[in-house]
């Protein structure tokens, strides 16, 4: 495997273990949401000492999905002019998430990824507790879930939500087409992180990686690890991977809000 061909995968994996169902509340509960439309954030990617890419996401005015109202956020990855000769990355993915964040309803990704090129469509059918994947219109077998399930991206925002607590364990429920499955996630220290967007307190929350697919399988002594700020907004600020093909470390650069 050549080294940039993790970007892609460990960029998704950033966002794709982070939440937790448990004690999370709609926004007409007594927690508002800590995000709104307009929320724009910007890491920059290296690779090593090598800058590669950049990551953008994103929340969107709401939309309507087949009768359900819904939040829309979006997540960017591209690879840089430098990694570009290497291993080209263009792949952007949009989650559709009932309104309060009650659980996912729609899910696509459009991969750009060397000789990748996937155009992946997940939907959740609650009525049934089944989703429905889909690459370039070719159905896969459907997918046993509960009543509520998050996807890849959308789980992320939804651990923005909860307040953290050192020591915290967290069972996560999230489907990415293939399979469902409860990742769990541990709850480190309090800490101080700077990056170019400002200085932070932050905890420093960790997957457990048993269950990770893909280029985490390959590599026993791997690592995830990631900074979310104490505040209230619970920002996702810092990134760090170790896996087979390298280190990678995503770094929050610009931040905007509405």
């Amino acid at each position: 495997m050549k080294p940039l061909q993790g970007i892609g995968v460990v960029v998704f994996s950033l966002y794709s273990f982070l939440s937790i169902s448990l004690g999370a509340q709609d926004s007409n509960g007594s927690l508002p949401l800590p995000f709104k439309v307009g929320e724009r954030l910007s890491f920059k990617i290296s690779w090593g000492l090598f800058s590669v890419g950049e990551a953008v996401m994103e929340v969107h005015d709401m939309e309507d999905v087949n009768g359900t109202k819904c939040h829309k956020i979006s997540l960017d990855v591209s690879t840089n002019k430098f990694a570009d000769a290497f291993y080209k990355v263009r792949t952007r993915a949009v989650s559709y998430v009932e309104e309060g964040f009650g659980r996912s309803i729609l899910y696509k990704k459009s991969q750009k990824e060397g000789k990748t090129n996937r155009e992946i469509v997940l939907r959740f059918d609650y009525q049934k507790n089944l989703a429905h994947y889909s690459n370039h219109g070719v159905a896969g077998e459907p997918v046993k879930i509960p009543d509520r399930v998050f996807d890849p991206l959308a789980i992320s925002y939804l651990f923005r939500m909860s307040e953290l607590k050192t020591g915290g364990l967290l069972k996560l429920p999230t489907c990415d087409g293939k399979r469902f499955r409860e990742i769990e996630v541990l709850v480190g220290e309090k800490r101080k992180m700077k990056v170019p967007a400002g200085s932070y307190e932050t905890f420093e929350v960790s997957p457990a990686l048993k269950n990770l697919r893909g280029v985490f399988s390959k590599s026993p002594d791997g690592f995830l690890h990631i900074w979310y700020t104490a505040d209230k907004l619970r920002m996702p600020i810092r990134m760090k991977s170790k896996v087979a093909v390298g280190s990678f470390v995503a770094k929050l650069v610009d931040s905007q809000f509405p």
